[in-house]
Formats: C-alpha cells, structure tokens, sequence
C-alpha cells in the first residue's frame, strides 16, 4: 500500500505517473498512466457533494493501487467539477478530453458519443485528431443517466434492472426524447393502459438512442462512452439499429473523459 502523497508529491515535476481526473455530476472518474500509456489504476466513485474530497478520495485510493513509491508528474482535471480538484496543474473541458480519449482508442475519423449522468456530448474528430464539430446537452436531463435514474424511481426499479428488462422487451413503448417532465406523463399512461414495464424500460432505452441522434449527424465511426454506455450495453445496440452500423463501446467506457486528461497530462503547460 502507498503512504499518503505528500503535497510536494501531488506536484513533482519528476518522472512519474500521469494522471487524469474527470469530476463529473454525478461520478469522479480519475486514470493513472505510466509513460508507455498503460493503465496503472482506475477508480471512480460517486462525486456526492465536495467535489474536492472526493477527487481527494480517489487519488489516494488509486495511489494504494499503484507501485509503492508512485509519485505523480502531471496531473489534469476535467468535467463539471474541474475546478476543484486541489492537486491538478492544470484543468480542461471535458469536450477536449473526450475527444483526444476517442481518437486514441479508435483513431481517426471518429464520433464519439458520451451520454454522462447530466449532459450528453458528440463530439467529431477527423482523420489527424483534430476536433471539427461538437454538440453539448445542457438545457435538459432528457437522454441521460439521470433520465434514466427517474424511469427507474417511476417504475419503482433499482436502475441496475433496467438493461436486463429493456433486453428482454419485445417491444418499446413510446416515450418522449426531449423532455423528462413528458416522459414521465407518458409513463402513467403507459402503465393506466396495462404496458408490461419492460417494453417502458425499453422505450427508455430508446428514447436515449433518439436523443443522440437528434444532436448531430453520426458520421464515420461512432464510439459511445460514459456511465450509461458502460452499465447498459442495450444503449448501444438500439443506436446500432438506428444508424444501421456496429458502435463501438470501448472497454471502462466510463473512464474515457479521465483517459483523455491523463494522455493531456503529457503535454508541457503553456
């Protein structure tokens, strides 16, 4: 186990790991590397209410993973939380970072798709790894993880339920995919008309998949990331349907925010 970094061992410029923190809405998701890229710890946790003694957490959690002695040489925070990450050098959008951390897993052009716990992004990447395009979900939970957290209270469901129900369905009941507030008024109907509760679970589901292809046209490989696509692998076969190709869900699909602040980590600061 590795003793508690010091605060000259959070911020030593000697060789070290590389490390990427992304603080989201709902889950801190932080990634150490080596210099040759591999993964040497993961964690996430949930972000609860300080920000900072979270990512505080997950540090010192992913540091008792790692060889003894580990200190880190860089280390860049991301996403809603960025800001309070004490022992980042530095801090970047979660757009940058999700956009490096899909070109390098599957390379160039690319669209990458994060569906996150309160915003989705698409991000577009072309052949060199340069960002073109991106669309960012802000205004509204509709397509999310937290949309899906309210079907699961509604329905009265542990969340971890609902990909195994939505699989099961042999069909999906209209649901609204850009308003929560509607989808929710639909679900009472559903259920007053006798809807067996897996084809709402699976109207859910795609009501998820519709609201990504509502933000922005899905061109070239498309990559689908976040916590959503992690826990419910049916996400990305009803986006496969609609766009009639595979999309890729890569491995810890949740981390790749993190991966891409910890590759950025390499990168001197300006």
């Amino acid at each position: 186990m590795a003793s508690e970094p010091s605060d000259n061992a959070v911020k030593t410029s000697k060789p070290g790991l590389l490390c990427g923190v992304d603080v989201g809405a709902s889950a801190t998701k932080l990634v150490l590397l080596s210099r040759a890229n591999e993964v040497v710890a993961r964690v996430v946790r949930a972000s609860g209410v300080d920000y900072r003694a979270t990512a505080q957490a997950c540090l010192q959690e992913a540091l008792e993973l790692a060889p003894p002695g580990s200190v880190l040489a860089c280390t860049v925070s991301t996403g809603y939380g960025r800001r309070n990450v004490d022992f980042a050098d530095r801090s970047v959008t979660e757009i940058h970072c999700h956009g490096v951390a899909g070109y390098y897993l599957v390379g160039g052009p690319v669209t990458l798709i994060d569906i996150g716990g309160q915003d989705n992004k698409v991000i577009r990447m072309d052949a060199r790894g340069k960002r073109v395009d991106f669309k960012m979900n802000r205004k509204c939970a509709a397509g999310t993880g937290a949309f899906l957290e309210e079907i699961a209270v509604r329905l009265d469901l542990p969340v971890e339920q609902l990909d195994g129900l939505a699989a099961a369905a042999t069909e999906a009941a209209r649901l609204s995919s850009f308003c929560t507030v509607f989808a929710k008024t639909e679900i009472l109907a559903h259920l007053r008309a006798g809807v067996p509760v897996e084809s709402i679970v699976r109207g859910a589901f795609v009501s998820v998949a519709t609201r990504a292809l509502e933000m922005a046209p899905l061109e070239g490989r498309v990559v689908l990331t976040g916590g959503v696509a992690a826990h419910n692998p049916t996400v990305a076969l009803l986006l496969s349907e609609k766009i009639g190709r595979d999309v890729i869900v890569p491995p810890h699909a949740q981390f790749s925010g993190a991966l891409g602040a910890a590759l950025l980590a390499r990168e001197p600061v300006a």
